[in-house]
């Protein structure tokens, strides 16, 4: 039997807040399809997983 750990859903403020950047900008990349939303309801979510990954694949120094 495996055994899931619950998904914490970020809301935009908090997913805006983690990348560093504003809510605009999180919209922007949900709606160029560079960052993956899920919606609860009527509400946008993320999944921290999948800004971890973005900072991943956008990360430069």
């Amino acid at each position: 039997m495996t055994s899931s750990k619950p998904v914490r859903l970020l809301t935009p403020d908090e997913a805006a807040q983690f990348l560093s950047v504003s809510q605009r900008t999180v919209k922007r990349l949900v709606a160029e399809g560079r960052l993956r939303a899920y919606k609860v309801r009527r509400s946008m979510r993320f999944r921290l997983e999948d800004l971890e990954a973005y900072i991943g694949q956008n990360h430069w120094s």
